[in-house]
């Protein structure tokens, strides 16, 4: 069976992932083929797995497969391989970043009459994410269900009162799209630790700026001051260029940060967690400076002077 399925499985297999074909997988799979994720224990048939392959080819157009090992069983064949590509576009709501990744895995197949009936992968579209650096957040696409059954989604009116409570700072993320600053305003700023100096940021994917800081090795992190509501205005308008009027000045690794904050920081991006709809930085602090005025301060939907704040 191995000496006339090897080459079949091999040629398809190349000229499907590699080469775009993909209807060179008719010839191998039986009616009713079925394709199981053992990651995340998703199902697809063979129009599932072609688009699958089609999204997979889109973002990585130079694909290249080798196939390392076949080896036969009983009624099954196991196939080891090795994927290299370099990511152009989007993948799974990922800019491209240009980068070169190589990814492996290994396929179970389940035979009948010499075609395939069942596929179990060890491999899905995160194995590739992961190559590029980035983590998904288990847990996070659907609610938890708990011992009673499903646990029904807050609702998010009280989630948004909730979030009202709660004090923070104004920042401005920053970074550069080749020689073109970027940059957007955020509250969800937070300290990670001390030692090491870590700090996270979380990003909505739809942000105009999400792309660029994406591909960044480095962002810059500024909390406003009470002198920059002007500031604000300008990063929470859609203006094209959102520098053209604003003073500013490189850090040490080239993150613009704005001149008149009451502290700004340089980061260099260490991890990134996909949430769904956002996207968390974890990065690790490489240069401070602190300012002697006073900090804004943001609590539902309205600015205040943090140089006048009331002790209790």
């Amino acid at each position: 069976m191995q000496q006339t399925l090897e080459p079949l499985i091999t040629s398809a297999w190349r000229d499907a992932w590699d080469k775009g074909d993909l209807n060179a997988l008719d010839g191998l799979v039986a009616d009713g083929y079925t394709r199981i994720s053992k990651a995340t224990g998703a199902t697809v048939d063979i129009t599932g797995l072609k688009a699958e392959i089609a999204a997979v080819r889109e973002a990585f157009p130079d694909l290249r497969t080798t196939i390392d090992n076949i080896v036969e069983g009983d009624g099954t064949v196991a196939v080891f391989w090795t994927s290299t590509g370099t990511h152009i576009h989007e993948y799974l709501g990922v800019p491209a970043t240009g980068l070169t990744v190589q990814t492996r895995g290994s396929n179970i197949l389940v035979l009948k009459d010499g075609k395939i009936t069942k596929e179990t992968v060890t491999w899905d579209g995160s194995e590739l994410l992961a190559a590029l650096g980035i983590r998904p957040l288990r847990g996070t696409a659907t609610p938890e269900v708990g011992d009673s059954g499903e646990s029904p989604e807050l609702h998010a009116d009280l989630m948004k009162a909730f979030n009202r409570q709660f004090i923070t700072g104004v920042t401005v993320v920053t970074t550069k799209e080749g020689e073109t600053p970027k940059g957007l305003a955020a509250n969800s700023y937070c300290s990670v630790s001390i030692e090491p100096p870590l700090v996270l940021i979380c990003v909505q994917k739809t942000s105009s700026t999400y792309p660029a800081l994406f591909s960044s090795s480095h962002l810059g992190i500024n909390i406003l001051g009470t002198g920059q509501r002007e500031t604000v205005r300008v990063f929470a308008s859609k203006a094209p260029d959102k520098f053209a009027e604003l003073e500013w000045h490189e850090g040490p690794n080239g993150s613009p940060l704005l001149d008149g904050s009451a502290a700004s920081l340089e980061a260099e991006i260490q991890e990134r967690f996909q949430a769904k709809t956002h996207t968390v930085f974890i990065c690790r602090v490489r240069h401070a400076e602190i300012d002697d005025s006073a900090p804004m301060v943001y609590k539902a939907g309205r600015f205040y002077d943090g140089g006048n704040l009331a002790e209790l």
